[in-house]
């Protein structure tokens, strides 16, 4: 199947354009499609491309052996494989598989000083090991993080262009409501996104047949592969503790209450044991941690409780195949996303957010009803969003913008099943807006 476009190919020409580029190093979680990006960016920009992966060829470890500047490592190349032409100017040096010698960054800096030749590195899992990354290589790189499909990619994959998401766009600045088929083909499409999530075997494996068939053994396969890698990279007793944690967030995600609770995870768990086991899954791109804010005000970074969270999977086609059978069902031949009292909604708006380059943070007040999905902000103001199973009121969004104590707060956001509104300082969007919600606010409010 043909190449399937990507947020990360305009990057990558931005960051070719750029004079003064440094190597760059592309996080994100596995099989989401990195290197078939980087692949693609390298044939059509440069003469020569030369890719290593230290997991398939982990002979390569050795290429700094007589040091870590860029001639020693060169001639240690060609050496073991004569037919890598380094030509200045003209090469592309791509490392794949960084978590696997993730030493090789001491090297970025003599790379970055030498200039004559591009590098970029890839690999999974390399938030658990990006201390030792960043540490070696500190001011010579640029971090770039790319995620799974959003839902702007998987409407290109569907072979909408951009002009579909300007449609969308120009409704949301204008506040001008859908057409009845303009909505009903739009949440037809979203549908199927959240059901299949944006892992690209998954999307092309619907692209190509046109029909969810073989989506969930293909899903529940990349769970497994998540699953192996815990075993891999995690050390001692904290792999039956992370896993314990990664199979209890669709259950935890079932309830009224979506805080996720570690007494719940195995008899007698307590915060201090399982608090590094969240973190790691969330350096290796597998959930999103949503933390509750002490107060709803700015700023976001630091006003929050480390102990009290969220958490939601990073691709919600995941959280999907993870369901129970009966769910299953229901959505796949349903299309009934109200399964798990709204909890796919929260996920994949989420989702959306985070794929947006926000952090998440939602407030409950304690011995309240007062409590808000999320918070997002501008350079002036807190903005609170909504998530709505159905289009309800949103009393503790009334209440956040109303209240002469939340000084931060002057309008909210919702995300529903209906169409766009505007009523009392509440800006009500479909669910599939939720990608461009970024966009939308850096522009107007």
């Amino acid at each position: 199947m043909d190449y399937l476009r990507r947020k990360t190919d305009d990057f990558l020409k931005k960051w070719k354009q750029n004079p003064d580029r440094k190597p760059l190093v592309v996080k994100g979680p596995r099989q989401i499609g990195k290197t078939e990006s980087i692949r693609k960016f390298g044939a059509e920009n440069y003469e020569q491309v030369i890719e290593i992966n230290f997991v398939e060829e982990p002979k390569y470890k050795q290429i700094v052996e007589e040091g870590y500047k860029t001639a020693e490592i060169i001639k240690i190349i060609s050496r073991m494989d004569p037919s890598k032409k380094f030509v200045d100017g003209k090469t592309l040096l791509f490392f794949d598989e960084l978590q696997e010698f993730p030493e090789i960054a001491t090297a970025l800096k003599f790379f970055c000083q030498d200039g004559r030749f591009d590098v970029i590195c890839s690999g999974s899992m390399l938030g658990i090991n990006y201390g030792r990354i960043e540490s070696n290589s500190i001011g010579y790189k640029e971090d770039y993080q790319m995620y799974s499909f959003d839902f702007e990619e998987f409407l290109w994959a569907k072979g909408y262009d951009d002009s579909f998401t300007e449609d969308l766009f120009a409704h949301m600045i204008n506040l001008k409501p859908f057409h009845e088929s303009e909505l009903s083909v739009c949440r037809g499409l979203f549908l199927d996104y959240c059901i299949l999530g944006g892992m690209p075997a998954v999307v092309r494996e619907y692209i190509s047949k046109g029909t969810f068939e073989g989506s969930l053994a293909i899903q529940r396969q990349l769970l497994a592969d998540y699953e192996e890698d815990v075993r891999k990279y995690a050390g001692g007793l904290d792999q039956t503790r992370i896993l314990n944690v990664f199979r209890q967030i669709p259950v935890q995600l079932a309830k009224d209450n979506k805080k996720f609770q570690i007494s719940k995870v195995a008899s007698g768990a307590r915060f201090k044991d399982y608090r590094g086991c969240i973190e790691w899954l969330a350096d290796a791109g597998i959930v999103n941690i949503c933390y509750c804010m002490n107060y709803p005000e700015l700023p976001l970074k630091g006003n929050f409780d480390e102990t009290r969270y969220k958490i939601y999977f990073a691709d919600s086609g995941l959280l999907v195949a993870m369901l129970d059978e009966e769910a299953q069902e229901d959505l796949r031949a349903n299309r009934n996303l109200d399964v798990y009292k709204g909890a796919l909604y929260e996920n994949v708006v989420g989702e959306a957010l985070t794929k947006s380059g926000y952090g998440l943070y939602y407030y409950k007040r304690e011995n309240s009803t007062l409590e808000e999905d999320f918070f997002v902000r501008t350079m002036r103001h807190l903005i609170p969003i909504e998530v709505k199973a159905t289009n309800g009121r949103a009393k503790s969004l009334k209440v956040l913008i109303d209240s002469d104590k939340y000084e931060d707060i002057h309008y909210g956001i919702k995300f529903t099943g209906g169409n766009i509104g505007f009523e009392n300082s509440v800006y009500t969007f479909p669910y599939f807006l939720a990608f461009l919600l970024k966009r939308y606010l850096a522009g107007r409010l």
